[in-house]
């Protein structure tokens, strides 16, 4: 099956939209072959402003319905307890609230940009999903991260070279409680790394506010030319500073 087909079958949809790379071309090959299409954010701490911004450019540029749904993700005590399994219960809550305003105003099917690349049984999040009956069309239709980014280029679609992004309760580490200043603290410090052109990288936030640069390694050179600044701003939050060169995956 290709994306023309599934949207052959599935007239009629609505799109969990991050403003990522995966469901942003999902949307838009939502918007060119299916009857009628509206993207769905959900808005709400654990998501930085440019994602926002991004997800507000795309449905702009390419006409397509925006539905913006606010979450106090921060209420749900499970989630901010933030066990190992964390992202099912935030699943549950972003996409229960998407289901809900979907069939409000009309739509019965939702779908979310998971793809081929991801691996599904590693994944809490995923469960949540298929407990909701999200469909992941991308990953129906065996389309990579790879291919993704290449059928999204040849689209000219903005978000094709987006580094991969997980939401910002992702550096708070396991069993640590979130809360509200941690999180924009995590966000005022990788938002001044990316101003110095840093790309594809994390800001974990460890015990008594640690901090732990999680870099890849060809941007050694770039974090050498900067680390007095980059030790002068995160100082502002954080107690110490720490590099790593080995990124890892997240959930």
């Amino acid at each position: 099956m290709d994306l023309k087909e599934f949207f052959t079958q599935h007239r009629r949809v609505a799109i969990a939209f991050s403003g990522g790379v995966d469901s942003a071309y999902l949307l838009w090959a939502a918007k060119l072959f299916a009857q009628e299409v509206r993207a769905y954010y959900v808005k709400s701490a654990f998501q930085p402003s440019f994602e926002y911004e991004d997800a507000l450019r795309f449905s702009k540029e390419y006409d397509i319905p925006l539905h913006v749904i606010k979450a106090d993700i921060l209420a749900d005590s499970i989630v901010t307890s933030n066990p190992a399994n964390r992202c099912y219960y935030c699943k549950r809550v972003i996409f229960s609230k998407i289901l809900e305003e979907a069939q409000k105003d009309g739509f019965n099917i939702v779908l979310d940009g998971t793809n081929a690349s991801d691996d599904v049984n590693d994944r809490p999040g995923v469960k949540a999903l298929q407990e909701l009956k999200v469909l992941s069309p991308l990953r129906e239709c065996g389309l990579t991260k790879t291919q993704i980014r290449k059928r999204s280029k040849e689209a000219g679609l903005f978000t094709w070279n987006k580094a991969s992004y997980a939401c910002l309760a992702t550096r708070i580490p396991s069993g640590t409680s979130i809360t509200q200043e941690d999180l924009e603290i995590t966000e005022k410090a990788e938002s001044f790394l990316s101003q110095l052109g840093f790309t594809n990288f994390r800001v974990r936030m460890m015990n008594k506010k640690l901090a732990k640069m999680e870099l890849c390694e060809n941007q050694l050179k770039l974090f050498l030319e900067n680390h007095e600044k980059i030790n002068s701003e995160l100082k502002k939050y954080y107690s110490k500073v720490l590099l790593d060169l080995e990124m890892r995956n997240e959930q």
